[in-house]
């Protein structure tokens, strides 16, 4: 993306995003702001938002209720299809104003192109302290995959860091279950980012919903993991697995002796460790290799 390009969505971005106020220049260089059918209104297809909390929609339909919709709704006409509106920015409020019952909506028209509208649509969700952390990791991923967008392309157009994007983006790697308890809010983006260290993440984010763990908890949990998986490896690989062989002959002289016998052996090369309990047993062990046959 060229330099151009950003200075543009920057300066659209000024304009178009946020939830509390609408700018003056959103006004002054639009088409204008004007009231339209609610029904003229369409989602965004590629909007990084997927989840709307039904509780959030009631709230905001309640205050829209007694207010009316105070900010309004960024959209773009649909030049191949009369009287469709695309919306760039503002549907939630386009969602609560139906639960409402408004048969019109306040909208203010631009004129961007389709790849200018996703990426509007895009930024101005991530850029929105409500966003769920894998609906703004979908977002980052879309900008990166569809347009090219670096990391560092995307802190700088965005307003976050570098080490937030990285982050955000690792939570995709996530299983699918718990990246739904973060789409849910039942787990924040903190807990997700502690779970990426977890050996089972899956069964210590149902530790975290029933224990209420803090996420520094987690992160101790994860590492607590982590290391006994970390012992257990090494026990494991330094531990020789025996054949059958090897085993019998170990019973064997086990029998003959009455004591524990210990083999082992690689290659051609090996050890035996017999294990007495008492100086009288290491007394036969001697005379027993001291005798003659």
């Amino acid at each position: 993306m060229s330099d151009e390009s950003r200075r543009r969505l920057g300066r659209g971005l000024a304009a178009l995003i946020g939830d509390s106020v609408i700018e003056k220049d959103a006004i002054e260089t639009s088409r204008g702001q004007k009231k339209v059918p609610i029904e003229f209104l369409r989602p965004n297809p590629k909007n990084p938002r997927t989840n709307f909390n039904d509780s959030g929609l009631d709230e905001l339909a309640s205050s829209i209720r007694e207010k009316g919709v105070i900010q309004p709704i960024v959209v773009r006409i649909k030049q191949d299809v009369p009287d469709v509106y695309e919306i760039i920015a503002g549907e939630r409020r386009w969602r609560a104003a139906q639960r409402a019952g408004l048969h019109e909506v306040p909208v203010v028209m631009t004129d961007v192109s389709d790849r200018e509208s996703l990426e509007l649509a895009i930024v101005e969700n991530v850029q929105r302290e409500d966003l769920n952390p894998i609906d703004e990791a979908r977002g980052y991923e879309h900008l990166a995959a569809e347009f090219g967008y670096t990391q560092l392309d995307l802190s700088r157009i965005i307003g976050k860091s570098r080490s937030h994007i990285a982050n955000t983006l690792r939570l995709l790697k996530l299983p699918q279950a718990v990246r739904r308890l973060l789409e849910s809010g039942e787990l924040s983006a903190g807990h997700g980012r502690a779970l990426l260290a977890a050996a089972d993440p899956d069964a210590l984010s149902q530790k975290i919903l029933v224990d209420g763990l803090s996420v520094r908890d987690a992160e101790r949990f994860a590492q607590g993991e982590n290391d006994l998986k970390s012992n257990t490896n090494t026990t494991q690989s330094t531990k020789q697995v025996k054949d059958a062989d090897t085993k019998a002959l170990e019973k064997t002289l086990a029998d003959i002796l009455g004591m524990n016998v210990d083999i082992k052996h690689r290659g051609s090369k090996g050890s035996i460790t017999i294990k007495y309990q008492s100086l009288d047993q290491l007394d036969l062990i001697c005379n027993r290799l001291q005798s003659k046959t």
